[in-house]
């Protein structure tokens, strides 16, 4: 993907009449950048690169369009299918046992992450995969924005990922999901005990056809899910976790008091407690969307 669009490119400035100092230029960049970009060689163009030479190329949108197929070949095998169905997915369901999904973090907490991988070569292929990262969540801000539902684990808010200013800035952004409605928190606290999923992160795709995919990730390996019996098992286990968290606004007092480093203050209420919250939630969640109309999006039920 990576030479095509390098071809791409140099089929453009070929047409367009220009060498590629004179691109390189107009683009904001050295011309040998644009060589190492039409041989294929070097780090792989950013976001904001390709954009560039879109427009000095009165591309159309066609190089941004091949961008994220060129990004994904930076990532493992084995994530670049899962990469594909998320993108396209109308609700995504997520376990995070160890770190934030991706989809919620902040720059500066994804490049501390993304800078101890195993697969990580040089300092170019974390700024590619830092700005891919950043691109994903792009989505989130679209008309067609699938709904996000997302259970914490107890540890993703204690463990100060890239130092305190980050996690902060991390936390501060998890906080803005109350303003966000196509996206729900919540946090499963330490004092809930073992659960079906302890060790492992689990996400549960629902597609525009209905259909769901599951999808299981340790730190160095992950496994796509697309059996309907097994993916039915998984997100059972989903929605026995989300059933078991803090409810939302509980969750948010969590994370608050985690940010304001008082470990004590976020009370973990009683099962009957978090029962009549969740229930009082929906009622609100409910009057909300009677008030609001607009499209519903297939997904399941959130449990008791």
């Amino acid at each position: 993907m990576a030479a095509l669009f390098g071809s791409r490119v140099r089929r453009l400035r070929m047409a367009a009449g220009l060498t590629q100092a004179e691109l390189g230029v107009r683009a904001h960049v050295v011309s040998s950048r644009i060589t190492q970009i039409e041989r294929a060689s070097g780090a792989r163009p950013t976001l904001e690169l390709a954009r560039a030479l879109d427009v000095a190329l009165e591309a159309d949108d066609l190089l941004v369009d091949l961008w994220p197929y060129v990004y994904r070949e930076a990532f493992p095998d084995w994530f670049r299918k899962f990469m594909e169905y998320s993108a396209r997915a109308v609700v995504i369901r997520e376990y995070a046992a160890h770190v934030v999904p991706g989809l919620l973090q902040t720059e500066g907490y994804a490049r501390s992450l993304l800078r101890v991988g195993r697969t990580l070569g040089s300092e170019e292929q974390l700024e590619e995969r830092v700005s891919l990262r950043m691109g994903r969540q792009e989505r989130l801000g679209t008309p067609d924005r699938p709904e996000l539902w997302a259970v914490l684990d107890e540890s993703v808010l204690r463990r100060p990922v890239g130092g305190q200013e980050v996690m902060r800035e991390q936390l501060t952004r998890l906080l803005r999901t109350t303003t966000e409605p196509h996206i729900t928190v919540q946090v499963m606290p330490f004092a809930q005990g073992e659960h079906d999923v302890l060790g492992g992160s689990l996400t549960v795709l629902t597609m525009p056809d209905g259909s769901e995919i599951a999808y299981t990730e340790g730190a160095h390996y992950g496994q796509l899910i697309e059996d309907p019996d097994e993916v039915r098992r998984f997100a059972l286990s989903y929605d026995r976790l989300r059933a078991a968290a803090l409810p939302p606004l509980m969750s948010l007092d969590m994370i608050r008091s985690v940010m304001e480093d008082n470990h004590r203050g976020a009370k973990v209420p009683s099962r009957t407690e978090r029962r009549r919250l969740a229930q009082e939630q929906l009622q609100q969640s409910g009057r909300r969307q009677l008030r609001g109309g607009g499209r519903r999006v297939p997904g399941r039920r959130p449990g008791p």
